[in-house]
């Protein structure tokens, strides 16, 4: 699934960089890279990062761990929000320490009181917001960057479809399967929302864009707890709570601060 979702991504970015004429722009992309030893290194750590946070995903959802997912897509924000403060020194107000405080807090209480550590939704945090720190840091637009991406790790993806035939569950005769279409499909899904949400980010609010972002770990929420019915213990929803909480006061900082830096402007 993996191997596919990597290269029908690639493929159907190649496809939308050449329909929407920019092909030429592209291939000067990459030319101008080559001698910028920097980039080519931060472009090799995000697909790296990205196709790690694929798996953890893939796993998570086919592994009966849908809750976990949606848990690391929770904390993510507020661990790309902590990189920022720590890499970039970035300015925090007392209501967005405390939040991370909730955070953490959250992560430890499922991990003693549930007796196991949420491993996987720990590491789609963390490689999401590293992903999403070295895309702030690389000077590459959305489109250009993500096909970079898939176009590093295809090679690897080919090679392992090509060393394991029989895992790779796709059939030419006859081409026009479910299964097919579920693993050309897996790639398209993955690319629009990345390419939407970093084309949405630059034209709303910073409110907007945070708020947003708890709209999928949510829905993944309710998917896990009533379509998989996977166990939901008390321990679930303190933490899911402490969360819930942390998000709130993070969020409510930030609109505090919103005409501050619009007065700022004026």
């Amino acid at each position: 699934m993996l191997a596919h979702r990597i290269i029908w991504s690639c493929v159907f970015m190649i496809l939308l960089v050449m329909v929407s004429g920019k092909w030429r722009a592209f291939v000067h992309t990459i030319k101008h890279m080559k001698q910028d030893r920097k980039k080519i290194i931060s472009i090799t750590l995000a697909s790296i990062v990205i196709t790690l946070n694929w798996f953890l995903f893939i796993f998570a959802v086919n592994g009966g761990h849908v809750l976990q997912a949606s848990l690391g897509y929770y904390i993510n924000p507020i661990l790309s929000i902590l990189l920022g403060l720590i890499i970039l020194k970035e300015p925090s107000t007392k209501a967005q320490i405390f939040s991370f405080i909730l955070a953490g807090a959250a992560v430890i209480y499922l991990t003693l009181g549930y007796g196991i550590f949420p491993w996987i939704s720990i590491f789609l945090a963390a490689s999401f917001a590293i992903y999403g720190f070295i895309k702030k840091t690389l000077d590459l637009s959305a489109m250009f960057g993500l096909t970079l991406e898939t176009l590093v790790m295809t090679p690897f993806a080919l090679l392992y479809i090509w060393l394991a035939p029989q895992a790779q569950g796709f059939s030419l005769n006859p081409i026009l399967t479910v299964e097919n279409l579920f693993l050309i499909g897996g790639g398209i899904v993955t690319a629009i929302p990345l390419l939407l949400f970093a084309a949405g980010a630059r034209r709303i609010p910073l409110a907007s864009v945070g708020f947003l972002q708890y709209v999928a770990p949510t829905v993944m929420f309710f998917l896990g707890v009533f379509l998989y019915k996977e166990s939901f213990t008390t321990h679930h929803m303190i933490t899911f709570l402490f969360i819930w909480l942390a998000l709130a006061i993070y969020m409510y900082s930030l609109y505090k601060q919103l005409p501050r830096k619009r007065g700022k402007k004026h």
